[in-house]
């Protein structure tokens, strides 16, 4: 007959059934909110410490001239032609149901307000993100993993005035052309294919579009683009400083980068659009009812 010896039984787990399954539950979820806080709390601290050396001295311009040549020219054409075929499928998306109101002349405003708005600087965020988010994040995490990084610190240079700041500056001034880009240019291919295509009155097309965006509208877009900018090299910075070792760290150090970039995009596109809504009908209320 066998028996069971009392350092097992006192070793096996007290929570077992529903209850212990319940309980491990909430524990996995205490413990995933516990990282997250921790995660946001050094993003912070990082932040800070990018702001206190972004005023108090500005990098060298080889170092700087070098990464507005990476994050900004280099992007150009992938946004150029991503801007061009989204104005592309919005007119294609929105033409049948603009045409059974008879409002197909009207379609260029949709177009290009969407682009304008929202369409023009997310996109070009996302682009940002994927092209260059990953990127920065594989590069930092390839020298902290191979201990570049540390070398640096040790013959006296600060690691995030040498490496972080460029890079942030680098994604906040360029993004405002990159999002101008993508608005230019699915501007024209929205208008290029309602007008050969659909066959749309080109002069109604572009006159509906004149007298429906405005400046505002301009601007709406490209002040946002400015948040997600600083985002993007701020979580990308991160992610790559504090990469686990080995090949898998960098590479899920880049995949989170790119993830936790596009999550505070829209949380931030959310926001700042309920926030400049309010600034236009406090500034023009006579046109709130329009908006």
């Amino acid at each position: 007959m066998s028996t069971v010896s009392p350092t097992s039984s006192a070793g096996a787990s007290p929570h077992r059934g529903l209850f212990g399954s319940i309980y491990d539950s909430i524990a996995d979820l205490g413990a995933v909110v516990i990282l997250w806080t921790e995660t946001l709390g050094d993003m912070v601290l990082f932040s800070l410490r990018t702001f206190s050396w972004l005023f108090s001295r500005l990098p060298r311009r080889d170092t700087l001239l070098p990464a507005f040549y990476n994050i900004g020219v280099l992007s150009l054409p992938v946004i150029a032609l991503t801007g061009t075929f989204i104005g592309m499928v919005l007119a294609v998306q929105s033409y049948t149901q603009f045409q059974a109101f008879g409002f197909e002349t009207r379609l260029g405003a949709l177009i290009n307000m969407s682009m304008s708005r929202e369409l023009g600087p997310v996109l070009a965020a996302t682009m940002l993100a994927g092209r260059v988010g990953s990127a920065i994040a594989a590069e930092l995490g390839t020298m902290r993993v191979t201990e570049q990084i540390d070398a640096l610190e040790s013959m006296g240079a600060n690691a995030i005035q040498y490496l972080v700041v460029p890079r942030f500056l680098g994604c906040l001034l360029m993004i405002p052309s990159l999002t101008i880009m993508a608005i230019f240019m699915g501007v024209v291919g929205g208008g290029y294919y309602s007008i050969h295509i659909l066959g749309i009155d080109s002069y109604h097309y572009w006159t509906n579009s004149q007298q429906f965006v405005e400046n505002w509208d301009l601007f709406y877009g490209v002040f946002k683009s400015v948040f997600f900018g600083a985002t993007i090299a701020l979580v990308s910075c991160y992610r790559g400083f504090h990469c686990a070792p080995g090949a898998e760290g960098v590479g899920r150090a880049a995949t989170a980068a790119f993830v936790m970039s596009f999550v505070f995009i829209l949380i931030l596109d959310l926001g700042l659009s309920i926030g400049l809504d309010h600034v236009y009908n406090w500034i023009w209320p006579q046109w709130a009812t329009y908006q």
